[in-house]
Parts: C-alpha cells; sequence; structure tokens
C-alpha cells in the first residue's frame, strides 16, 4: 500500500469488503506501507467518483468519505476512520531501502512486530503494494520486496484466524483465473477468494473463513455483482 494510492476504486471495493466482513470479528489491518513512488501514473483509478448514481448506492458513507480523501489528504491514515472504532492498526513503514544483504533480517523483524501488534485480532486485513509471491529466499534480498507478500507470511498472519489478503493480478501465464487457483493450492489452508475487475484486476482471498464470514462474503458479491464483483469460482478438481 502506498498513501498516493489512497481513496482509489481499490479502496473503496477493500474497505467495503472489510466493513462487511469485521461485522462479526476483532479486525486488524496490515497497511504493508510502501514509500510513495513517482515512476507511473498508479492512484489514479478515482473516476468512480464522479458517477455517484452506479457507485454511491453500495456503501453511501464510505464513498463520501473516499471522496473526501481523494481532494484532501490522501493517506492510510485518512482511510482508517472507515473502520470500527476498536479496530487495530499496524501502519509501521516497511524497512526500505536497505542494502541487499540487509533486507531480510529487517523485513523479519518489522513482520514479527507486526504479528505482535495484531494478535487480538480474529480478522487480519493485509495490504500489499503487489500481493502473494512465493518463498524464495532470493526474493528477500530485491530492492521492490516491500511491495511483496511471502507466502510464509501469509501463513504465519492466518494461523488460528481469518484473514483477508489483497493480490494484484499479474500476467501469470493461463489467466487470472488460473492465477487465484495456484495462489488457493499454495496456501494450504481453507480459502475463498472475491474477484475484483472494476479497472485493474485484483483478488481478495479469504483465508480460513468460518460459516457467517463466507456468507457475508457471498452476500457482498451478490451486492456487488452489477460492478464487476464476484465469487472465484475454482477450476482445480
Amino acid at each position: 500500500m502506498q498513501n498516493r494510492y489512497s481513496g482509489d476504486i481499490g479502496d473503496y471495493i477493500k474497505l467495503a469488503l472489510l466493513r462487511e466482513l469485521g461485522k462479526s470479528h476483532n479486525v486488524g489491518v496490515a497497511w504493508y506501507l510502501y514509500p510513495d513512488e513517482s515512476h507511473n501514473g498508479d492512484g489514479g483509478h478515482t473516476s468512480y467518483l464522479a458517477n455517484p448514481g452506479f457507485w454511491r448506492p453500495l456503501d453511501p458513507w464510505l464513498f463520501d468519505h473516499l471522496s473526501q480523501v481523494v481532494h484532501g489528504n490522501r493517506s492510510v491514515r485518512a482511510l482508517e476512520q472507515a473502520f470500527g472504532e476498536n479496530t487495530l492498526f499496524s501502519s509501521e513503514p516497511l524497512p526500505v531501502p536497505l542494502r541487499a544483504r540487509e533486507r531480510s533480517d529487517a523485513r523479519s523483524a518489522w513482520f514479527l512486530k507486526l504479528l505482535e501488534n495484531l494478535s487480538p485480532c480474529s480478522l487480519v486485513f493485509a495490504d500489499p503494494d503487489n500481493g502473494l509471491v512465493s518463498n524464495d529466499p532470493l526474493r528477500r534480498r530485491a530492492s521492490n520486496f516491500g511491495k511483496q507478500l511471502p507466502l510464509v507470511e501469509a501463513q504465519a498472519l492466518s494461523e488460528g484466524r481469518c484473514t483477508v489478503i489483497y493480490h494484484h493480478n499479474s500476467r501469470l501465464k493461463g489467466g487470472h483465473d488460473t492465477e487465484v487457483d495456484k495462489w488457493l493450492c499454495a496456501l494450504q489452508m481453507p480459502a475463498i477468494a472475491v474477484r475484483a475487475t472494476a479497472y485493474s484486476c485484483r483478488t481478495f482471498f479469504i483465508v480460513n473463513p468460518d460459516a457467517d464470514t463466507t456468507n457475508r462474503a457471498r452476500e457482498f458479491c451478490c451486492r456487488w455483482k452489477d460492478h464487476k464483483v464476484r465469487l472465484h469460482v475454482s477450476n482445480v478438481a
């Protein structure tokens, strides 16, 4: 997550989803906050705000709040007002930039603190910039590792509780449905996936959902079905 993204269409979808799922949980948010970049125009998907007749009825309060965020101070701190007062946040920025040999240890220390901060929560939302990646140790030395969430962290966050993990779909051979199936299998935990394809393609993996959380996710997808949100149907037997 980068502050410059705050209030875009991805935030509207994910915050609306979390506001629904969080009704039966003590929620924690792991922002995976990465320094703002300026080499591209990402974060510009805010034109949905110019079409309130189509988008606002889904969550009127949230829509109005994000409109204020976009036209004011775009930051994750501003987004936190969309959550309940008992929500816990882990907002410490990721340890970047560092020398390659320092990155893995720094990330491990950062993640252990995140786990401690959110230990009381029964549902944790993890918001990495790019999403899930493999546990390849070479990744931990890469300059862009802060934008990624390795599988081992996803599994640790999900141990004994429900976790919602943001993933920005890539160009994996076989297409996005194949990519989602790949990660559902790799998680090695019970999980469902909510696909959201308005403006760009993103997936929310809901790991270890109980029956109530699963039902809420299904109902959310039904309400948002005309806005390119759906529950993923796996092609894996």
